[in-house]
């Protein structure tokens, strides 16, 4: 019944269900490491780039992970 009511709360957002770590491992199967700094100027794409990294990163930097999620949904889109 919770998952149902989660369902719900978010049913046209296109990143529902989807997880950050999977957003970021598609991007970099799909840019690369060095393409992805260069389309998104962040540290954690530039040194010493790992997707644990990254992550941690984007989960504490609110601006920097909308960036990311909206070059995921472009991406997506092609």
């Amino acid at each position: 019944m919770e998952e149902e009511n989660k369902k719900q709360e978010h049913p046209n957002s296109p990143l529902h269900g989807i997880k950050l770590a999977e957003i970021v491992q598609y991007l970099v199967a799909t840019y690369g490491w060095e393409e992805l700094a260069a389309t998104i100027n962040l540290n954690c794409f530039k040194s010493n780039p790992t997707i644990k990294s990254c992550l941690k990163f984007l989960r504490t930097t609110p601006w920097a992970r909308t960036k990311v999620e909206n070059l995921y949904l472009k991406s997506i889109k092609k």
